[in-house]
């Protein structure tokens, strides 16, 4: 019995030694790691809003500043600070009932008209109710509405004309110039790399092309200002190609973003199991057929977002486009003429006198708003594609 009681002792606590050897132990370091990878995580989440808030915020301003213009016209007799009627001049832009005007600090809301002569409600917004003398120049507010910024294709802030396709279409221009270059040059590429290179050939030459996405695209920019530019001139003509166009800048764009399309499809087209080549050359197909029609679909998904990333990048693009597209706001389907991108306009406008907290300045976020929402709307479609296109392999 004794023998017994003292077998059935030392297995309890040999099990409860076990028990202790396998209880979960406080590990500092990987506490301090994780928790240090959440506060990455939690920085990144912050600053996106952070970002997107801030640009919400002055294109919110964008869209309710006023902005004051010139009529050219002038108040035809003195005003007593408390009159109501006032008599302009003939000449100038016409006004309207309930058009907010500003003779010297003050503003007023027009009622009615009966020829020359305006009925108005003094002291808007809080401005104090004041005398003004013979000739004081009218000003009329104009705001921008989302009717204009996405109805017209006329951007010129001097005026205030605020029609965004002008840009718009110079950004969309040259980003489906870039992919009609990148996208089949990198596709074939990736496809030689994947499929044909050896593994000497593809430890060199991987390298080698990814080495163009290191280039600064500025040197990217005069490069096609000085190379691509002239180049297409002497082929086409210089009567048709003008010394800034989108088109050069589109060449030029596709060299830069064809490093992204090769190497992101080749990952694609590598992740293939062997099997399903294998399968392909058992059944009689070439090297090519089994590329085109086996390999290239089962990594549609990933080849799929190679192109999205891609196009967001073109898109996003700034120094080759300042440089080589042009410097100025031109609606046109010519790639051969100049324009100005998205991009481009926010470079050039930023780095001139530009007066802070003015119409001006706001219109930029109000442009760097759609150029997020374009993006954002290509990552969405491509984690679709994704997510509809994954094939899973055992």
């Amino acid at each position: 019995m004794t023998n017994e009681k003292d077998a059935t002792t030392l297995g309890v606590a040999s099990e409860r030694a076990t028990l202790a050897a396998l209880r979960k132990r406080p590990r500092i370091k990987e506490t301090l790691i994780q928790a240090f990878l959440f506060v990455c995580g939690a920085l990144s989440i912050l600053i996106t809003i952070g970002i997107v808030y801030e640009l919400g915020k002055e294109s919110a301003l964008f869209f309710t500043r006023k902005q004051w213009e010139q009529t050219n016209k002038a108040i035809a007799w003195d005003m007593d600070a408390g009159g109501t009627t006032v008599d302009v001049t003939t000449s100038g832009a016409a006004l309207r009932v309930d058009d907010l005007i500003l003779l010297n600090q003050e503003m007023m809301r027009v009622v009615s008209i009966e020829g020359t002569r305006l009925t108005v409600e003094r002291g808007i917004d809080g401005t104090v109710s004041m005398a003004h003398s013979k000739d004081t120049p009218i000003q009329v507010a104009t705001e921008v509405t989302l009717r204009e910024f996405f109805g017209t294709t006329e951007w010129n802030p001097q005026i205030g004309r605020f029609g965004i396709w002008a840009l718009v279409n110079a950004t969309m221009m040259t980003s489906l110039i870039a992919l009609a270059v990148a996208l089949p040059l990198g596709l074939s590429v990736a496809i030689y790399l994947s499929e044909y290179a050896s593994e000497k050939a593809r430890a060199t030459l991987k390298p080698i092309l990814e080495v163009l996405a290191g280039v600064p695209t500025v040197v990217y920019g005069y490069f096609a200002l000085t190379f691509m530019t002239p180049l297409l001139r002497s082929i086409i003509g210089q009567d048709i190609v003008e010394v800034y166009n989108t088109a050069s800048a589109g060449l030029v764009m596709g060299i830069l973003i064809l490093p992204i399309v090769s190497s992101m499809s080749e990952d694609a087209l590598s992740a293939v199991p062997n099997s399903l080549r294998e399968a392909a050359y058992g059944l009689g197909a070439t090297k090519l057929e089994t590329a085109l029609k086996v390999v290239v679909p089962a990594a549609f998904s990933g080849i799929a977002a190679a192109f999205l990333v891609a196009a967001s990048r073109a898109i996003g693009e700034t120094m080759i486009v300042a440089v080589a597209a042009g410097a100025g706001p031109n609606f046109t389907f010519n790639p051969f003429r100049a324009a100005e991108t998205m991009t481009g306009h926010i470079v050039r406008i930023s780095g001139g006198d530009l007066s802070y907290n003015s119409l001006d300045y706001n219109s930029l976020f109000a442009i760097g708003l759609m150029l997020f929402f374009m993006t954002l709307g290509l990552n969405v479609v491509s984690q679709q594609i994704v997510k509809r296109f994954r094939e899973v392999y055992e």
